[in-house]
């Protein structure tokens, strides 16, 4: 009896839809990815839920096709993770590692007053956004404005924190932070820093949860450029989240 042997359709453009966590790379542009996976597919339409700064890494939700494009503000809406590495003694112009210093300290606050600074970033809290982020204010990206060293009345927003210290060891204090959309980390950088007196910023940051999509559940970025890489085994069509 002859064997039937069925032919694999090879995917197509049209085919290839569905959400890819991806964990980023540090000093990568978000956009990177996007330009790589539309080299990778042929899709045009390929959006993302959230990007992270060039010296941030982990997860990342990347949404290919026009049906999960649509499905981004479903993503930015999600509770998200954090470790944080946060330099005391400094203030930056970015509230960042990438920005000029604007101030110096020399106090060293003690492991005491790092505890009970952390009990401010707990549960509900007043945050301002930083002038180097992508929110936009009158139609304009806060960004733009801060390039041209225009600064401008932020209005606070309401998050919801927490906080965990994992360890200090002076200038460094490392944060494990569960927060909700919307929150930036460098601002929360800036404000623990007033409540030392001594000024700090965002040394080093790694996302490590997006709604349910972990560090785990994602690609790793150098992966999307082995040749034997298959997209098809990796892009998920359902959505969820915690």
């Amino acid at each position: 009896m002859m064997r039937v042997v069925e032919k694999m359709t090879p995917p197509t453009p049209e085919t290839i839809q569905g959400i890819l966590p991806i964990n980023k790379e540090e000093k990568v542009p978000s956009f990177r990815l996007v330009t790589i996976l539309r080299k990778l597919t042929k899709v045009r339409k390929i959006g993302h839920a959230g990007t992270l700064d060039p010296l941030a890494s982990g997860v990342m939700i990347l949404l290919i096709g026009r049906n999960f494009t649509k499905k981004s503000s479903f993503f930015l809406n999600q509770d998200k993770e954090y470790l944080a590495k946060i330099c005391l003694g400094m203030t930056t112009s970015t509230s960042d590692l990438e920005g000029k210093v604007l101030t110096q300290s020399n106090h060293v606050p003690s492991p005491d007053s790092i505890e009970q600074a952390l009990t401010f970033f707990q549960g509900e809290c007043a945050q301002i956004p930083p002038m180097f982020s992508a929110k936009k204010v009158g139609g304009e990206k806060l960004y733009l404005l801060a390039r041209k060293g225009i600064e401008i009345e932020r209005k606070a927003a309401l998050v919801h924190l927490k906080t965990t210290l994992i360890a200090y060891s002076y200038p460094y204090v490392d944060l494990h932070v569960q927060c909700s959309a919307g929150t930036y980390i460098r601002s929360l950088a800036f404000d623990l820093g007033e409540k030392l007196g001594c000024g700090g910023f965002l040394y080093s940051l790694k996302r490590t949860r997006v709604g349910r999509y972990t560090i785990e559940d994602c690609t790793e970025q150098k992966e999307l450029f082995d040749p034997n890489f298959s997209i098809q085994h990796r892009i998920q069509s359902d959505v969820h989240c915690s």
